[in-house]
């Protein structure tokens, strides 16, 4: 051909046999992802035949990794991650430690040097972001509390790679290896303190100036009536973002387009904006995983057998087993520190990241850079399968474990009312489940109108709050009774589900009723397939967020129009 071709060669086969394997995965009731992956390892290297450009691949999937940052952005506030600041970012550190920590061990038992260990460590350490939010859109979580401990904590660890990053070659020599001199390491601290900076540097100029620029500028475009400029503007602000914290403030494409996102969300048009850019974000998600797989040899699966199971046990084992002690060690549910343990159980993007780095410091060498590329694909083939074990493993842990019994009723004075409280206060009150957006405005028309209710959240920092203001609160996930019981939920009124997780409706609705059989029962619904259903169940009164918004603004306009304007017209 009369020019290079190696970036259609690479998209189409990479497109092409993810579709083939995806759909065979999910034939097999294997998550397509297994495809993708498998699609990628075919057209790599380490296969016979075509081989994919591996370098244009792994751009391919940053602009993925951008992409669905921004999506995250979108959908998520600086409020909902300072709300879960107290467990993540604690949270976040310590496991970062324990899973170094382990995979350091592990290193040295096998004679690897310092540096090497020390990298190893690390890279297993840090989960992948597309698999994480993959993995919770997937199951609806992604705005729940579980899902915003999960989101907080992820954005910490890319913040802590972020340094590592920067200060990993200024180590190197004191690590016993490469690529900085020796007064590049006496200047660590140096280093460390303009890295620090340009950070907030980054973040301060996105919240005082992002925050303004980002709504102005989605309303402009939007004027114009185009849709591809709309979509334009969505992408181009996303990807400039990225690109340009990373080249001036050395931090992650993933963190530069998260923010460019949550920006984004301070306009009105930012559910068009999640909306327009889905098609584009699931499709270099994919790209994502078929850069993995491409970066997989398969031979350390036989050459080193026992040492990729290790790997992968610290990554869905001690990764996970690590998580859930800490975010019980927080007075979370089980449910939470289940499903943030799953979250966290494989690597990716970060890891490979840092393991190329090691190599070319000469710090780590390729047999554990492949142990770290294989640790990365089995993980990510088999973390949905633990996903699907949450509710089976919380259920078993129910009915063997006095131990797990005890942690879903712990001894904690959020997870009961205070005996301070008013008892008349707790008859015929509403019970509120959820204090997000939607939750909030509920209760401030409660307020204002005298009407008694009781907020049960599973969110620690907002029951502090709340309690703080004089409402009466309890923490704890609704879906088990003895939430609903500290809720005084025999002698209320309403049950008022609001909150975005609606997994745990008919748990939440069988118990009001079992425990209060008159009770009057209104719950949140995102569509209308989801909100038919319920109805179909007999659930009670149900919500759909888009056709409420169509009845408000009808109202709004029949009331403005006079009769005489409308038969006029």
């Amino acid at each position: 051909m009369p020019h290079d071709v190696s970036l259609i060669s690479t998209i189409a086969a990479g497109f092409g046999l993810a579709l083939i394997f995806g759909y065979v995965a999910a034939r097999l009731k294997l998550p397509p992802l297994v495809g993708y992956l498998l699609a990628g390892i075919l057209i790599g290297p380490a296969t016979p035949g075509f081989v994919a450009d591996v370098a244009l691949a792994g751009q391919l999937a940053e602009i993925g990794v951008m992409l669905l940052m921004l999506g995250v952005g979108l959908h998520f506030s600086l409020d909902d991650l300072l709300a879960v600041k107290r467990i993540a970012i604690p949270g976040a550190l310590l496991q970062i430690l324990v899973a170094t920590a382990m995979g350091m061990a592990v290193a040295i038992w096998w004679g690897w040097g310092l540096g090497a260990s020390l990298v190893f460590g690390l890279a297993l350490s840090v989960a992948s972001t597309v698999v994480l939010l993959r993995a919770l859109e997937s199951r609806g979580v992604l705005a729940s509390v579980n899902g915003q401990i999960a989101v907080g904590w992820l954005i910490v660890e890319d913040l802590v790679m972020v340094l590592v990053l920067v200060l990993l070659p200024a180590l190197a020599p004191l690590l016993g290896g490469a690529g900085a001199d020796s007064a590049q390491g006496q200047n660590l601290w140096a280093t460390f303190g303009i890295t620090l900076a340009k950070v907030g540097a980054f973040i301060a100029l996105m919240l005082v100036v992002g925050r303004r620029v980002f709504p102005r500028l989605l309303w402009l475009v939007a004027r114009t009536g185009s849709r591809e400029l709309f979509t334009l503007c969505v992408i181009a602000g996303a990807v400039s973002v990225a690109y340009g914290s990373a080249k001036l403030f050395d931090v992650s494409f993933a963190l530069g387009a998260f923010f460019a996102g949550m920006m984004m969300r301070e306009s009105e048009f930012s559910h068009r904006a999640a909306e327009e850019s889905l098609p584009l974000r699931d499709a270099f998600s994919v790209l994502f995983f078929v850069s993995v797989g491409m970066l997989f040899d398969p031979r350390v699966l036989i050459d080193e057998p026992l040492k990729v199971l290790v790997v992968v046990a610290i990554i869905m084992l001690g990764k996970t087993l690590a998580a859930i002690g800490l975010v019980v060690a927080f007075r979370y549910p089980l449910n939470s520190a289940l499903t943030v343990g799953a979250s966290l159980a494989q690597i990716g993007e970060f890891s490979f990241i840092l393991a190329g780095l090691g190599v070319s410091l000469k710090l780590l060498s390729l047999e554990g850079q492949n142990l770290i590329l294989a640790g990365a694909l089995i993980s990510i083939a088999l973390n949905s399968l633990l996903f699907s074990a949450i509710d089976p493993v919380q259920g078993w842990l129910r009915k063997r474990s006095a131990f797990a019994r005890r942690l879903e009723q712990p001894d904690d004075p959020l997870a009961e009312l205070p005996v301070s409280v008013d008892q008349a206060l707790l008859t015929g009150q509403v019970v509120l489940v959820g204090f997000g957006r939607v939750g909030q405005r509920i209760a401030s028309e409660l307020t204002a109108r005298g009407v008694a209710f009781v907020v049960a959240e599973q969110n620690r920092e907002i029951v502090e709050r709340l309690r703080e203001e004089g409402v009466p609160a309890v923490c704890g996930d609704a879906s088990d009774p003895a939430v609903l019981i500290q809720a005084h939920i025999a002698r209320a009124a309403m049950l008022v589900i609001a909150t975005p997780d609606t997994f745990g409706v008919r748990k939440m609705t069988e118990a009001a009723r079992a425990l209060n059989p008159a009770i009057e029962l209104v719950v949140r619904s995102h569509n209308s397939e989801e909100a038919a259903l319920l109805e179909k169940e007999q659930i009670g009164k149900v919500f759909i967020g888009e056709h409420e918004l169509a009845v408000g603004m009808a109202r709004f306009v029949l009331a403005r129009l006079s009769p005489g304007a409308v038969l006029g017209h």
